[in-house]
């Protein structure tokens, strides 16, 4: 017999799932509103917004290419490798996972500005400057991305049967070539959940960015820190780059989730 506490206990999920569902729809609905879609276009092609347009695009693929570049070999030595360390050693690349950007931003400062521990020597030797340049903002958005890779990659590792590894093995495969023939193409679904969304982090990447690279239109200012310029003096405009964000954001999850974004 279901009693009337029972239908209450019923009830109750439901209820608090669609309050924590409004909690995320509500916003996008004043977002959608709040934008003027008559001059959408015109505020997108301004000259401000092309240019935050185009150098999002190329510090956070660059960015996701080096996430994947050093983020692979960190992700098979924390899920193969047996040393002491490793948890600290995990615990340290995942760290910008909790960690506030603008205190990565400040400890990028600590280690790559002029002054820094490695910056100091990559200006007086070689006459690079990492701060306020475009090269910095690739560095502050792969110290973000970073982690989202590792911690993916790994997860497809872990989960990975190391019985075909051992048959490639015994057919006389050597460990690179086991590797690229037989491990890389398993877990090519959490390789690839990774990359998405090492580039969405990097793409969305604020306050590491504006902390070490500063806001330089042209220069260091992404999208991000284009809608953050633009709030006060062009609300419009601010609204429509923040909705070129949420479509690719939502566009790249939707299209992936089924096929890629799924445990292997």
């Amino acid at each position: 017999m279901i009693t009337s506490s029972n239908y209450r206990r019923i009830l109750l999920v439901p209820a608090l799932a669609a309050v924590a569902a409004l909690f995320f729809v509500v916003p996008l609905i004043g977002l959608l509103r709040r934008a003027s879609w008559s001059t959408l276009v015109s505020d997108l092609l301004l000259s401000d917004s092309l240019s935050a347009l185009r150098l999002s695009l190329t510090c956070s693929l660059s960015a996701t290419a080096l996430a994947v570049l050093f983020g692979l070999p960190l992700a098979l030595i924390l899920a193969r490798g047996e040393f002491w360390g490793r948890s600290l050693l995990r615990g340290l690349i995942l760290l910008p996972l909790v960690l506030p950007p603008v205190v990565g931003g400040i400890a990028l400062l600590t280690a790559f500005s002029r002054t820094g521990i490695i910056g100091e020597y990559l200006y007086d030797w070689f006459g690079i400057q990492l701060t306020f340049s475009t090269a910095g903002v690739i560095l502050a958005e792969t110290f973000v991305a970073l982690p989202f890779f590792v911690i993916t990659a790994e997860a497809g590792l872990r989960s990975f049967d190391s019985q075909f590894e051992d048959v490639a093995r015994t057919l006389g495969a050597g460990p690179s070539e086991t590797l690229r023939r037989v491990t890389l193409p398993i877990i090519a679904p959490s390789l690839i959940a990774g990359t998405v969304l090492a580039w969405a982090r990097a793409l969305g990447e604020f306050g590491a960015t504006i902390t070490f690279a500063g806001n330089i239109v042209g220069r260091t200012q992404t999208l991000p820190l284009a809608i953050y310029a633009q709030l006060d003096s062009n609300p419009d405009a601010a609204i429509a780059l923040s909705l070129v964000l949420l479509f690719v954001s939502l566009t790249v999850l939707i299209a992936l989730r089924d096929k890629w974004l799924r445990p292997i």
